[in-house]
């Protein structure tokens, strides 16, 4: 039961720590590399929760 809880803590982390380095990239940095914010915040979700 625990266990399950802490993967749970662990994954909501991991994205959490994700969102806020794609958040804080500049329009810029973004730029620089054609990134879509959108497109890598979803990304980020299905790296870490596989939907």
């Amino acid at each position: 039961m625990f266990e399950g809880i802490r993967k749970s803590i662990a994954k909501h982390n991991r994205y959490q720590r994700m969102v806020t380095e794609i958040r804080s990239l500049t329009d810029r940095d973004l730029a620089d590399f054609n990134g879509n914010r959108d497109e890598m915040l979803r990304a980020a979700y299905q790296a870490v929760y596989g939907h």
